[in-house]
């Protein structure tokens, strides 16, 4: 019995530990990655979707090529068409393109951005070379799943599921996000790419948030930052 209670408490002490360290470090660098302190604190386009976020975290790359060939790279992301460009394994079947697909359809306000077969994020607003603003929330999510259920579409993968039911367990009853990507010009036929995710759950002060919204949120920042360093990465790739 006093063997049991004492491996007990260095199970808690080191979840404490682990904890603290958590929020001490790995925390701020996730929450600073790529981003200068006034990119953080500007307003950008898409802000105004989620007006009342009390989330708001912002990522930044600088890539060696010219706004005009970023772009083409952005307006074809999504499950089924190009990819994200991220880890691979949790949000695609296959890989994520490595060059521009001619016969991807251009984007328009209204459109869906796939991140599964069965939906994905609405395009709220977009400005050729310059913005692509998306945005997801409860009721969209309810009347996608919805329509999935009615058409005769084929079985969800299997890691599309898992991520699924990992949001189902985590995300309290109602939300609403936006996902915004900023192509900025820099002297040199350089570009600055934001990514600013804004979300605001509603219900979100309950109890258990205090350890599962955490755990979402550094999961959004690496599939962010596998991303824009995937898009970086073949942008100056194909370069001449």
């Amino acid at each position: 019995m006093r063997q049991a209670r004492w491996i007990a408490a260095l199970v808690a002490a080191s979840a404490t530990l682990g904890g603290a360290a958590f929020w001490l470090a790995v925390r701020p660098w996730w929450h600073r990655w790529g981003v200068d302190p006034a990119e953080a604190g500007r307003v950008l386009p898409g802000d105004d979707v989620v007006p009342d976020a009390p989330t708001s975290e912002t990522r930044a790359i600088t890539i060696d090529a010219p706004p005009a060939a970023v772009w083409p790279w952005l307006v074809q992301m999504g499950f089924g068409r190009a990819g994200w460009y991220s880890y691979d394994a949790i949000d695609m079947k296959g890989r994520s393109a490595d060059g521009i697909i001619s016969d991807v359809g251009p984007l328009a306000v209204g459109d869906i951005v796939p991140t599964h077969p069965g939906g994905g994020f609405e395009v709220k607003a977009i400005e050729p070379e310059r913005f692509l603003v998306l945005y997801l929330d409860t009721d969209l999510v309810v009347s996608q799943a919805e329509t999935a259920r009615a058409s005769t579409a084929g079985p969800t993968p299997a890691n599309l599921q898992a991520a699924g039911a990992l949001m189902s367990a985590t995300q309290p009853t109602e939300f609403a996000a936006s996902w915004a990507f900023i192509v900025e010009p820099l002297g040199g036929d350089r570009t600055r790419l934001i990514e600013r995710f804004r979300v605001n759950f509603r219900g979100g002060d309950q109890p258990w948030t205090r350890y599962t919204l955490p755990v979402m949120g550094f999961g959004v920042f690496a599939m962010v930052r596998k991303q824009l360093l995937g898009i970086k990465t073949r942008v100056e790739r194909a370069q001449p």
